[in-house]
């Protein structure tokens, strides 16, 4: 067979000097198996997620994908977390973010923010299938060996979405990449009643000499002349910069006062998601579940001492008993 080059000249054109250097270079070698699925230093990478930090939130719709669509500006926020492991086990670790902010009344405030939890090789994982709707799929054994499963909640612990990937230190990067999820929108979209209602991305959380990103790449879709439609693509990374000058001790707080609570929430939602293996959970756009205002409140009641633990902890039960 005539080499490409060969070809090149016959018909011609230029062709470029390959150096003798360039030319015995090794060719970049194949990813190592052995590279993925080591429990232990996983773990120990999941857990350098957790600490206090300054955070940034940049989301930008890039792409537009349907003519005359313009995308939204960029949405760039932030402010202070204290990310704690809640739960850490060999096979499952347990994030809880805690937002610390200004009210504007030169008042600190701490808002219970989102939740990642992490499975080890997990039999199954909860999928968001469709409005108000997630389901758990069982995760063939080819798929989960070696794998962790992340699965982001809302602050309430309603779910939000799940997915699975593995950890990868090749080229001198620790990350773990997510297969490619459906998940609902944000609030920050919800509340702004765009032409798409739902987005389908991957998820990538890197370690980096500063600390550590979450990135999102994600098709926002919808429905347009009665066929689905991506709209749009976004890229949102979210920056986790290690920080010591902030008011943390509100948030550990505001965690010592409500953490029975929220664990009886947490129990009381996976034993609903068990029983029908998923959950039917209406949506709401400011506030992302039918459930997050009551369910927030009964902690806010439990931290002014107008509640008691065992008391919410009940009322809670019953508001997510009957979803």
């Amino acid at each position: 067979m005539n080499h490409p080059l060969f070809l090149l000249a016959a018909a011609g054109l230029t062709t470029l000097t390959v150096s003798p250097a360039l030319a015995q270079a090794a060719a970049p070698a194949p990813i190592n198996a052995a590279q993925y699925g080591d429990q232990a230093r996983d773990h120990a990478a999941i857990l350098k997620m957790a600490g206090t930090f300054k955070v940034t939130f940049d989301m930008r719709e890039t792409t537009p994908l349907v003519a005359g669509y313009t995308p939204y500006p960029a949405k760039i926020s932030g402010g202070h977390e204290v990310v704690r492991a809640i739960v850490d086990t060999p096979d499952h670790v347990v994030l809880q973010h805690l937002l610390v902010v200004n009210d504007g009344n030169g008042k600190t405030m701490v808002i219970k923010h989102w939740r990642q939890d992490w499975t080890w090789q997990p039999a199954t994982v909860l999928v968001y299938v469709g409005p108000g709707r997630w389901t758990l799929r069982p995760v063939p054994e080819a798929e989960r060996r070696g794998a962790w499963s992340q699965t982001v909640w809302q602050t309430d612990d309603s779910p939000r979405y799940g997915g699975i990937g593995r950890w990868r230190y090749d080229d001198g990067a620790t990350r773990w990449t997510s297969d490619e999820t459906r998940r609902p929108l944000a609030r920050r979209d919800a509340t702004r009643s765009p032409p798409y209602d739902h987005y389908v991305g991957t998820n990538r959380h890197v370690l980096t000499p500063a600390g550590w990103v979450h990135e999102q790449d994600n098709a926002k879709i919808g429905t347009k002349d009665g066929k689905p439609a991506t709209f749009v693509h976004e890229y949102v990374v979210n920056t986790y910069v290690p920080a010591t000058d902030f008011p943390i001790g509100v948030a550990d707080d505001y965690w010592s006062k409500t953490k029975e609570y929220w664990a009886s929430v947490r129990a009381n939602w996976d034993a609903a998601i068990r029983r029908r293996s998923g959950l039917a959970l209406a949506e709401v756009a400011d506030v992302g579940s039918s459930t997050a205002h009551e369910l927030m409140l009964l902690a806010d009641d439990i931290v002014s001492g107008e509640a008691t633990s065992v008391g919410a902890s009940a009322e809670a039960a019953r508001l997510i008993d009957k979803e």
